[in-house]
């Protein structure tokens, strides 16, 4: 066994300031090579308090072929090698969850609760960032909800090449009671009930690794409403789904999910808004 070892020092990033300072704590770090499986040796005996679930869109290879029996042969063994090797994905998904413009907070039927006039500038500043980005974007998504449905128009005149889908699953709701409960905000009890299938129904059809027989990487446009979003967002990193309330998200804003073969997520924007001259951002 070959061992190996690194001296590192721990750092503390200077919230907003953006430079780092030693705290002070130097140790060794040791990993240890044996045959062609590198472990870190701080990781080895580290008990996580909450593990990743790798099959969380159940759609882990391993999942999905036949186990070996213990007394298979080597022929059985490498036709399951074989087998595996077919189910595990090449290309990664990318997600860009859009919230829409600002809107008319006065409307009492979803068809008064339009854009506002800032609310269509913000989906153009969108709209323009998006295509600015020259990425190759697979399709646009979008809520049936007013505010949503002109917020992907505006977006889709930068990108008039996309096809465009709604899907109502993504209408706003309320997906979960909160934790911790917030005061002034108290929907109707039952809207949880009603709502919150409804929502997990649209992150299982959209949030999973990409299918083997996709090739390329995709990028999809998904426009739709804050509590949406911030719940695919702990959904989708496996945080507590009743944290979505300590989310705030811009109108208009960018929030980006990377979904990897290997099933693993990665968030690479949230709430962006930063393409929005700052006297024209608003949340709420």
């Amino acid at each position: 066994m070959v061992v190996y070892k690194h001296m590192f020092m721990m750092l503390n990033i200077a919230k907003g300031i953006g430079t780092a300072t030693a705290t002070g704590i130097l140790g060794y770090a040791v990993w240890s090579r044996e045959g062609t499986v590198l472990n870190a040796s701080w990781t080895t005996n580290f008990e996580p308090s909450v593990r990743w679930e790798h099959n969380w869109d159940r759609r882990d290879p391993e999942s999905l072929v036949k186990p070996l029996k213990s007394n298979s042969s080597e022929k059985e063994t490498k036709n399951r090698e074989n087998e595996l090797e077919k189910q595990r994905p090449t290309a990664t998904r990318h997600l860009l969850l859009i919230r829409h413009g600002q809107y008319n907070l006065d409307g009492k039927e979803d068809s008064e609760r339009y854009l506002t006039k800032l609310g269509k500038k913000q989906a153009d500043y969108c709209g323009k960032r998006l295509k600015e980005a020259d990425i190759e974007y697979t399709k646009l998504i979008s809520s049936t909800m007013t505010r949503a449905v002109e917020t992907a128009a505006i977006i889709h005149k930068h990108l008039p090449q996309l096809t465009w889908e709604k899907e109502p699953n993504l209408c706003e709701g309320a997906p979960i009671p909160p934790e911790p409960p917030i005061g002034h905000w108290k929907p109707e009890q039952f809207q949880f009930f009603q709502d919150g299938p409804r929502i997990e129904t649209a992150f299982r059809k959209l949030f999973h690794r990409a299918e083997v027989e996709q090739k390329k990487d995709s990028y999809e446009i998904v426009v739709c409403h804050a509590n949406v979003i911030r719940y695919f967002v702990c959904r989708a990193l496996q945080f507590p789904p009743e944290a979505w309330l300590r989310i705030s998200l811009d109108h208009a804003s960018i929030t980006w999910v990377t979904i990897r073969p290997s099933g693993r997520v990665s968030i690479r924007r949230l709430g962006d808004s930063g393409f929005i001259p700052a006297k024209e951002v608003t949340a709420s």
